[in-house]
Parts: structure tokens; C-alpha cells; sequence
């Protein structure tokens, strides 16, 4: 019988299946504290992290994706919104824009107002926005620095170290687009991509993602550093796949033509030309290698010789000395050419 995930790890009662997000994250229905969703996602990630391994370790998977992408979207402003209407729910207008960060730090009572004063000022002087204008002076963490600003711009924010992105979505962006743009693809969901970034993803690279996966794109916000350490962790030599390694050898190629139209023609290669053999001496695994290879090629030559002694030679008629010139030939010509091409190509420094 198959198992019902939902209700045995997480204790949701028979119903809807797939259930809905709040009650995925066990939430009462329009739940609107994004704090109150992220506490319960994390809540339950660390339990489902639980059957991670054994039999269970795809569907705790899949249901660890599943949680992901239902707090993403009831912490981001525009995605909950489009989600509770399809749900029933109708909304009031409310007048007034959304609150800046620094109003945000201050009723959280994480600073005070000379505190918001001095990081503006600060801001203007050197060029700063304000998140990074709290984390030079020390006010507030890069963690709750970006929780502030996706509150801001209502925008969900997401702690890299609790997202299991999937591999399916990393293996189509190669490494060099991750690293020139400090960004971490995570999901497809509901014909969106979701991509943890330090700030709001530009045009540019709206428009390039767009193209590579054929679906809007969605900022997710999170820390400088998580961004940093997850892509050290996602994209380490050997984490991706043969895709990622084409995809990032097509864009390091498509870059290495456009720095040589830059350059001076002075050292132009001929199209299609054959790649030049490595110069330089061998080293002595090289050069041992070479001489255990041509050995065995030697010892060959001789089998060779014996069988075409054995099966073309002698079944020949009686010949007195003409046959026995024929089997000197063979076992004289065919190991002595042998060795000739053997040393000219393996052992011949």
C-alpha cells in the first residue's frame, strides 16, 4: 500500500492531494506573516531532512522541494496575492506604499531612529544603498539586512543552507553566469524560476534566463555570504553534470571570441587547424608507460609470427631450405619491423 507522506511525516489529514501550501506548512488559511511562514517551513524541513536517506530518500526529496517552493510563494508579495485569489480570497485596497527597510529595522526595534539618520547619511556619501550601508556600520547582520530589504520590496527571502535546489535547473546554467552575477537558480515552479540572488535581478539577465528555460523569472533574496557558499558547494569541480560542462564551454568560447575581436589580429589561428602536440619533455610515468606499452606490441608481433608460421608456412608443400628461409623471414621480419615502429613512436625520446 502506498504510503500517504503528508499525513504520516507531517501529520495533515486526509483531503486534497497535493495539499494546499498552508496547510503544507501546517499555517491557518492567508496566513500573511512571511516571519510565521518561514518558521514553520524551517520547522518542517528539518523534520522531513530526517528521511533523507534510507528508502525514503526520493520522496523526502521531492517532499523537501515541495515545502520550498510553497514558503517562496507565500513570502513573496505578488506571487501569495495571484495564490490566494485562486484560493477564493478577496482583497481590500489599503492605502499606502510598501515600507522602506530602515522603517522596517526600526519597529522591529533592531535600530533605532539616529541609527536609520546615520546609515543614510552614510549611504549618500559613499554610494551605498542602505543594506549595505547597516552592514558597514556594523548595525545588523547580512542575514536580517536582506530579510529587511525583501520585506521592502516584497520579495521572499531564503536561507540557502535550509534549499536543496533542483539539479535539473543548476546543470542549465553553467558556472560562469553563476559566478559573474552571484545568483543560485533553485525551481521551476507554476511557470516560474525562482533564483537566489544578493540583489534584484537586472534585465539582462532576466532576459538571458528567460531564454535558457522559456519561463518568467522571479528574485528570491538572500545573504551575500550564503549566496558565495553555495555556489562553492553547488558548482565545485565534479558537482555538475556533463550539461553544465557544455553549456559553460559554449559560453567561455562565445567570450573568448568576442576578447579576441578586441585584440589586435596579430595572432590569428588558421580555421580548423589541428591542435598542436604538447612540447616539452616527458615526464618518467610518461616515458615508463610508453615502454610497457611497446613491449606488449613486441610480444604481439611474435605471436603474430607464429601463427602465420603455423597456418600459412608449413601446410605448404616440402620445399627443403625454401621453407625454412620463409619461417626465418617471419620470425626475423615481422618483431624486427615491429620494434623499428615501436621505438620511433614509444620509445624514442
Amino acid at each position: 500500500m502506498a504510503i500517504d507522506f503528508y499525513k504520516e511525516w507531517l501529520g495533515i489529514p486526509e483531503g486534497p492531494r497535493p495539499p494546499d501550501h498552508y496547510q503544507l506548512l501546517r499555517l491557518v488559511q492567508f496566513e500573511d506573516s512571511a516571519d510565521k511562514v518561514r518558521a514553520n517551513y524551517k520547522k518542517l524541513n528539518a523534520h522531513v531532512r530526517k528521511y533523507a536517506t534510507g528508502q525514503y530518500i526520493d520522496e523526502s526529496q521531492a517532499l523537501l522541494n515541495e515545502l520550498a517552493k510553497a514558503m517562496l510563494c507565500l513570502t513573496d508579495v505578488e506571487r501569495k496575492r495571484e495564490y490566494d485569489e485562486s484560493l477564493g480570497r478577496e482583497f481590500e485596497e489599503v492605502e499606502g506604499g510598501p515600507k522602506t527597510m530602515d522603517v522596517i529595522l526600526i519597529e522591529q526595534k533592531h535600530i533605532s531612529r539616529d541609527q536609520a539618520k546615520e546609515a543614510l547619511e552614510f549611504a549618500e556619501r559613499s554610494g551605498l544603498d542602505m543594506r549595505d550601508a547597516f552592514v558597514q556600520l556594523k548595525m545588523i547582520e547580512p542575514e536580517l539586512a536582506a530579510q529587511a530589504l525583501a520585506q521592502e520590496l516584497g520579495l521572499p527571502y531564503v536561507e540557502l543552507a535550509d534549499m536543496l535546489p533542483d539539479d535539473a535547473v543548476l546543470d542549465q546554467v553553467p558556472k560562469t553566469t553563476v559566478k559573474k552575477n552571484s545568483i543560485l537558480p533553485l525551481f521551476i515552479d507554476q511557470g516560474v524560476l525562482l533564483v537566489a540572488c544578493v540583489h534584484r535581478i537586472d534585465h539582462e539577465l532576466e532576459d538571458e534566463l528567460r531564454l535558457r528555460f522559456n519561463v518568467s523569472v522571479r528574485t528570491v533574496l538572500t545573504s551575500p555570504k550564503a549566496i558565495n557558499q553555495a555556489i562553492a558547494k553547488y558548482y565545485a569541480p565534479g558537482a555538475r553534470n556533463e550539461r553544465a560542462v557544455q553549456a559553460a564551454a559554449t559560453e567561455d568560447s562565445q567570450n573568448e571570441k568576442e576578447s579576441a575581436k578586441q585584440k589586435p589580429a596579430a595572432k590569428a589561428q588558421k580555421p580548423k587547424s589541428p591542435p598542436k602536440a604538447r612540447r616539452g619533455p616527458k615526464t618518467p610515468e610518461e616515458i615508463s608507460n610508453d615502454r610497457k606499452i611497446g613491449l606488449v606490441i613486441v610480444n604481439f608481433s611474435f605471436l603474430a609470427a607464429y601463427l602465420l608460421d603455423q597456418f600459412l608456412v608449413k601446410p605448404l608443400p616440402p620445399g627443403g631450405g625454401f621453407i625454412n628461409i620463409w619461417t626465418l623471414l617471419l620470425y626475423v621480419g615481422i618483431p624486427g619491423l615491429t620494434a623499428l615502429m615501436v621505438w620511433q613512436t614509444y620509445w624514442k625520446k
